[in-house]
C-alpha cells in the first residue's frame, strides 16, 4: 500500500522522528501506519509540514540538494549536513551508467553508498534522457546512448521503477517524456504517454513494494540486513528501507489546459506525492503553478522539479503550493564564479574584486563568509585553485538553502508577504 498523507495530522507524539520509526513504532503497527506528510499551517496555496522518511523528516518548504551522481558537485556530504541541507536528489540516468543501480544496491542503497544518512529523492531520468540527441522514444520506453562510452540502454516505466528501488531513495519520481515543444498537439501527446507510463509505473511499484524491494539484481547482491553498518545513533531498525513512496510527474509544459488535465489525472491516481516536471517560462510558472497545486490534492506534497537557481522562483513556488524544490544551478554557478549575495549574484572573477578584504556577505554564518574575503576567493578563482570551487559551492547552496528555510519561518510566523518584498526589491534592485 502507497504512503496515506493525512492533512492538518500532527506526527503522532514519541514518532516524529522516522529515522527511528523502525525501533520506536509500537507493537502491533508499521511506518505505514504513520502519515508521509504532515502540513503545520496554511496559507492560502501555500503550507508549512514536515515529510516524514524512513531516513528522516523534512520540514518544508524546502531546497533539497542536486546530488546528481550521488554527490552534490565540490561538496561532501558532511558539507552539506552542515550548511543546513535536509534532503538529496540524485538522478537514475546517470547512476545506472555509472556506477550502475546494481552496485549501489549491494553498497546498501543511496544512503549508504554516498554517507549521506539523510532523507534521499531519485528522479527518474526521463529530463536527461529526452534531452540526449538520438534518444529513440517508443510507447514501451526510450532507447539511447550512453554519452560516456556509448552503450546501448533503454528504459521503461517498469526498470525505472526497478533502478529506483535498487538505488534505495526514500522518494521516486514516476517515469515520465519530457517534450520541448511550443505545439500543442506534441506536448498533449507526451502528456499522454507520461499519464500511461505514470500507471505501469504505479504497478511496478506496487509489485516493488509488496516484495520488500529486496534481491533485485541478477547477480544476487547482499540483502538489506547484511548491508554494511553504521553508528546506532544513525541507524533506523534492521531494514533500512520500510517503505519507499512515488510521485507522479505533472507534464503539460506551457499550456494551462495540458497542465490542469495532466494534475487531474495525477491527482486521480494512488500516488504518494507530485513532481512538477517540463520546461517552464518566468512569465507563466506563477499562473501555472496556480492552477496545477489547486487541483492537486491538499494531503500530498508537491515537488518543483529543478527549479531553485533564481531566488524568485522559490518565493513563488512556495507561495502557489510548492513544498520541495531541486536544482543543479547554484553550484554550476558557483564553479564559475557566479555567486548569490542579497545585493544580487557577483562574479568574483571581475577585477574590482582583487583587492576587496570585505567577506563575500557580511550577514551570511556560511564557512565562506565566515573565513574568508572577496579578494581571496578572487585569487583562488584567477589561479584556477580547486578550493574556489569548494568554498563557492558551500556558500551558494547554503544561500538558497537559507532563503528557503527564511521562507518557511516567514509562512510560520505571518510575514512572508514582507520578506518576499524585501529580499526581491534588494536582490533584483
Amino acid at each position: 500500500m502507497l504512503g496515506n498523507g493525512k492533512s492538518d495530522t500532527m506526527c503522532p507524539k514519541g514518532h516524529k522522528d522516522l529515522a527511528r520509526a523502525a525501533r520506536s513504532v509500537p507493537e502491533g503497527h508499521a511506518v505505514s501506519d504513520f502519515p508521509f506528510f504532515t502540513i503545520n499551517k496554511r496559507c492560502g496555496l501555500a503550507r508549512v509540514g514536515v515529510i516524514h522518511t524512513p531516513h528522516g523528516d523534512i520540514k518544508t518548504p524546502a531546497f533539497v540538494g542536486a546530488a546528481t551522481r550521488a554527490t552534490v558537485k565540490a561538496l561532501t556530504m558532511r558539507q552539506m549536513r552542515e550548511l543546513g541541507s535536509q534532503a538529496i536528489l540524485a538522478n537514475t540516468y546517470h547512476l545506472i551508467l555509472a556506477p550502475g543501480s546494481d552496485l549501489i544496491e549491494q553498497a546498501g542503497g543511496l544512503a549508504e553508498f554516498s554517507s549521506w544518512h539523510g532523507p534521499t529523492f531519485t528522479d527518474s531520468g526521463g529530463f536527461q534522457i529526452f534531452s540526449l540527441p538520438d534518444v529513440k522514444i517508443t510507447e514501451n520506453g526510450a532507447k539511447f546512448k550512453s554519452h560516456i562510452n556509448g552503450d546501448k540502454f533503454e528504459m521503461t516505466p517498469e526498470s525505472s521503477m526497478r533502478d529506483q528501488w535498487k538505488i534505495g531513495a526514500d522518494i521516486h519520481m514516476a517515469f515520465d517524456q519530457l517534450a520541448k515543444s511550443d505545439s500543442h498537439a506534441d506536448m498533449e501527446a507526451a502528456m499522454h504517454r507520461t499519464h500511461r507510463w505514470l500507471d505501469r509505473c504505479i504497478t511496478e511499484h506496487k509489485v516493488l513494494l509488496g516484495a520488500g524491494g529486496r534481491n533485485l539484481s541478477s547477480e544476487g547482491p547482499k540483502t538489506w540486513a547484511s548491508a554494511p553498518e553504521r553508528p546506532e545513533e544513525d541507524r533506523f531498525g534492521q531494514d533500512p528501507r520500510p517503505e519507499q513512496y512515488l510521485y507522479a510527474v505533472v507534464q503539460g509544459g506551457i499550456f494551462n489546459d495540458l497542465r490542469a488535465e495532466s494534475a487531474r489525472y495525477c491527482a486521480s491516481k494512488d500516488v504518494d506525492g507530485f513532481g512538477i516536471g517540463g520546461v517552464f517560462t518566468a512569465d507563466g510558472m506563477d499562473e501555472m503553478l496556480k492552477t496545477v497545486n489547486s487541483i492537486l490534492p491538499e494531503n500530498k506534497p508537491r515537488h518543483l522539479l529543478g527549479m531553485g537557481q533564481e531566488p524568485i522562483d522559490l518565493f513563488v513556488g512556495a507561495e502557489y503550493g510548492c513544498d520541495t524544490f531541486d536544482c543543479v544551478g547554484p553550484t554550476r554557478m558557483a564553479r564559475n564564479g557566479s555567486l548569490y549575495t542579497y545585493d544580487g549574484r557577483i562574479n568574483i572573477k571581475n577585477a574590482k574584486y582583487k583587492t576587496d578584504f570585505s567577506p563575500l556577505m557580511p550577514d551570511c554564518d556560511c564557512e565562506c563568509c565566515k573565513n574568508y574575503s572577496r579578494a581571496y576567493l578572487h585569487h583562488l578563482f584567477k589561479t584556477d585553485e580547486i578550493t574556489a570551487k569548494v568554498l563557492a559551492s558551500i556558500h551558494n547552496e547554503h544561500f538558497v538553502v537559507t532563503v528557503t528555510d527564511n521562507i518557511r519561518k516567514s509562512l510560520l510566523n505571518d510575514t512572508f508577504e514582507e520578506y518576499k518584498k524585501s529580499f526581491l526589491s534588494r536582490y533584483y534592485k
